[in-house]
């Protein structure tokens, strides 16, 4: 059951007993690293991936749903510019206003949000 590794140049001719024990137990303890490791990979593949799928789900739709928050209220400050830049001719400054107080609203409804989910989670 000793195998050459090709450490000496010799080909394992000139190999004392303990050289060839040592060289034995070495691969035992390979080998059973080896399944130890199999068993390891097996065991922690099903609660890993389902708590932490779960988790990255949850965190997923958080954040599409403040990203959405954010892109929601910069559109409908731009779309409410441009709206009273048509009814009152005032090309730009209507729009660039407005898209300005809906970017910040969607600034404000983010961190509102974000707020009030730590307080949930902190509180449980």
């Amino acid at each position: 059951m000793a195998q050459d590794t090709g450490h000496s140049g010799n080909g394992g001719r000139d190999r004392s007993p303990e050289e060839a024990a040592l060289s034995e137990r070495l691969g035992s303890l390979d080998q059973r690293l080896s399944e130890f490791r199999d068993r390891q990979i097996k065991t922690e593949q099903p609660a890993g991936d389902g708590g932490d799928g779960a988790a990255r789900a949850s965190a997923m739709a958080l954040g599409f749903r403040l990203s959405s928050e954010l892109v929601a209220g910069v559109a409908v400050g731009a779309g409410i510019g441009w709206g009273f830049d048509r009814l009152l001719s005032t090309s730009p400054f209507g729009f660039i206003v407005f898209l300005l107080l809906g970017f910040v609203a969607g600034v404000v409804n983010v961190v509102r949000s974000a707020g009030a989910g730590q307080n949930r989670r902190g509180g449980s």
